[in-house]
């Protein structure tokens, strides 16, 4: 295990913690897109693939659940909350297929194309960067620091 499996989150003042669990996978993610094509530990490729998909889903539900509707009432930006949740299903959409190829490669297969493994694993943590600091800079404020 990649030691980022989230624990429950119950609180808008947990959305730090899921940040944290969520920028430590894209480390590590990070990691792996650096040591292609040749040195990167199958291992730990089964570790962040068992942890993935688990971790977003805790992650989404909490926000979709508990965040998101206090954002929404504090904020009025209904419109932004429904971005905010597509952008989710395309994170979820995104890791089901990196998982898949991060079990693969973790299980023996070599990696076909280490240029395209690169990319998806990049794009991927790029793009989770970007919508947690979107979240840090616009939900927090509203959601934890607000009165």
């Amino acid at each position: 295990m990649t030691g980022v499996m989230p624990e429950p989150l119950h609180s808008p003042a947990d959305m730090r913690r899921a940040h944290v669990q969520k920028l430590a996978l894209c480390h590590m993610l990070e990691g792996i897109a650096d040591d292609l094509p040749s040195r990167v530990d199958r291992l730990q490729c089964l570790a962040v693939a068992a942890d993935l998909l688990p971790l977003l889903r805790e992650c989404h539900r909490f926000e979709e659940e508990v965040v998101f509707p206090v954002f929404a009432r504090r904020s009025g930006e209904e419109d932004t909350v429904a971005r905010l949740k597509l952008e989710h299903l395309e994170d979820q959409s995104a890791a089901a297929d990196l998982s898949e190829a991060l079990l693969a490669y973790g299980h023996g297969r070599p990696i076909e194309n280490p240029e395209a493994f690169g990319y998806m694993l990049r794009a991927f943590f790029e793009s989770m960067r970007r919508h947690i600091a979107f979240e840090r800079d616009h939900v927090l404020p509203e959601v934890v620091d607000h009165p």
